[in-house]
């Protein structure tokens, strides 16, 4: 497992003075180009929650769509899409949260989920931490229990991993940078 890893953090791009200078860009596009790093990705994600009971994943648009719809299919669950407003017809609940210069949202289908689901957030990547806890209090106004937030990389220098444990949300990442 080790060195599956190994090729999945080999595989994830860093694009200097993007999209500003001084800003690195982890970028996971030569990772999702790699079949082998690909399914490394999906394959220990699979093997961290196959016997966790998951019945949904909520995946975070929109690079968490990418790996929440194929660990879906590899758990045998269903996904739940968290999007940006606007995104999703019919009734939607949707949740507020702060960004460094504003605000911004996250939607879902108001029957999306129920208290009997038990829920594992996905996205590609841990910044700051502030979108991944708006989806925590969105799947948990639903009644749904979170069972973990997993990414394929995290930058804990930008304090999101601890920002979540403090607020409760248990969070695995595949490699941190």
């Amino acid at each position: 497992m080790e060195a599956s890893l190994k090729e999945v953090k080999d595989s994830i791009g860093a694009i200097h003075d993007y999209p500003k200078p001084g800003i690195v860009f982890r970028d996971i596009t030569p990772l999702l180009q790699n079949h082998d790093a690909f399914k490394s990705s999906i394959d220990a994600l699979k093997q961290r929650y196959e016997k966790s009971g998951v019945t949904q994943i909520a995946a975070i648009e929109a690079r968490g769509f990418l790996f929440g719809s194929a660990l879906a299919y590899a758990l045998g669950c269903g996904i739940t899409l968290l999007r940006k407003p606007g995104k999703l017809p019919g009734n939607i609940v949707s949740q507020t949260y702060a960004l460094e210069y504003g605000t911004d949202e996250l939607q879902m289908h108001e029957n999306a989920l129920t208290s009997n689901d038990k829920v594992l957030i996905i996205d590609d990547l841990l910044a700051t931490g502030g979108t991944v806890l708006a989806a925590d209090k969105l799947i948990r106004s639903t009644g749904a229990t979170v069972a973990e937030a997993a990414f394929v990389v995290s930058l804990p220098e930008l304090g999101g991993e601890d920002k979540l444990r403090q607020a409760g949300v248990a969070c695995y990442t595949l490699c941190q940078f």
